[in-house]
């Protein structure tokens, strides 16, 4: 913690000093800077005071607070982001390769319990900076659309915003589900390895195999995990009067996370199928392995590891929107503005 806040209050400080700089060498005839009363302190002050900045944490991406509270928000979602989304993958992990082993198994076949930790490093070198993309995507926009939009589509700006960073970091998030699922269904024994001969047999285009497939269930998923999330809080927040508390977020979370699991399971085993199919190319796209699954295995094949999806993402989500909101918290708390309001 304490080194977060070091960090954080460097690069606080290195924008405040260069759009202060900034102020002062353009205003030239037109703003005047008294050095005994308006010093770089005592200005940094005013541009910065609290009551002009922020109110109730909404921060405004275009305007008069100008890109500075832009960048603020988008390094404190990102951080936050990356934190949630590492603590999760290493957590659980092994429900996510029994899952996707269930998934990819064609017909009666029965699936391995070795190896659940198989590709976790590999994933974690990717989930870090696509979590951190993803959440430092949606907190910018899903500020800047609640402002433009009435309260009545407070739904509305979630399920954009949610949409919009799925969209965002779904160009890290593709190659390493693509690794991952790799390797935990056996194809590959390390990422390094698995990415080489994956480039080599079927070019660099094999990273983003299922690319369609994982939108289609991706943008969805993340649409409405963070709507039902947000509006969730929203309400539960009315009601209580009051801001919630860390397991209040984390069992809402949990709420979310099981109930979007679940509703997008049939997505997921397409997506899966798309995935680890490789070089064989058995489903020429996503319509074909549709109607493929449908043809040999019958429609209760895209409900294949629901069990162990639902409650990983439901485990899943009370940890990471636990952490979020517990990273956001302390990112807020370690702002130097907060000792001055």
């Amino acid at each position: 913690m304490y080194l977060l806040k070091y960090c954080f209050q460097i690069i606080e400080r290195s924008f405040s000093s260069s759009l202060i700089n900034s102020i002062q060498f353009c205003a030239g005839s037109t703003m005047s800077v008294n050095p005994k009363i308006d010093s770089p302190d005592a200005l940094k002050h005013k541009l910065f005071s609290p009551k002009d900045v922020v109110k109730k944490n909404v921060v405004s991406i275009t305007g008069k607070e100008g890109p500075f509270d832009f960048v603020r928000v988008l390094l404190d979602g990102a951080i936050a982001g990356a934190a949630a989304g590492v603590v999760v993958e290493s957590a659980l992990y092994p429900l996510d390769t029994i899952k996707t082993r269930l998934q990819a198994v064609r017909g009666g076949g029965k699936i391995v319990l070795k190896g659940l930790y198989s590709g976790l490093a590999g994933n974690l070198a990717g989930v870090l900076p696509a979590s951190a993309i993803f959440i430092g995507v949606y907190e910018p926009t899903k500020q800047k659309l609640l402002k433009i939009f009435p309260e009545n589509l407070s739904a509305l700006a979630h399920l954009t915003a949610g949409t919009v960073g799925g969209a965002a970091s779904s160009i890290i998030r593709v190659p390493t589900e693509v690794v991952k699922q790799r390797m935990q269904t056996g194809h590959f024994a390390s990422a390094p390895d698995a990415v080489r001969l994956i480039v080599a047999k079927e070019g660099f285009k094999g990273l983003f195999a299922g690319y369609g497939s994982f939108l289609l269930r991706d943008l969805p998923f993340d649409a409405i995990q963070f709507c039902i999330y947000e509006q969730l809080r929203m309400g539960y927040k009315l009601a209580a009067k009051r801001d919630l508390s860390d397991p209040e977020n984390a069992v809402i979370g949990a709420f979310a996370g099981a109930i979007t699991g679940a509703v997008t399971t049939p997505l997921d085993v397409i997506k899966t199928r798309m995935m680890v199919q490789g070089s064989a190319n058995q489903y020429r796209s996503i319509s074909h392995c549709v109607g493929t699954i449908l043809k040999e295995e019958g429609p209760s094949a895209f409900l294949k590891g629901i069990g162990p999806r639902v409650m990983w993402i439901g485990i899943g989500g009370s940890i990471f929107f636990g952490v979020l909101e517990k990273t956001k918290q302390i990112l807020a708390e370690t702002r130097p503005a907060n000792k001055d309001s």
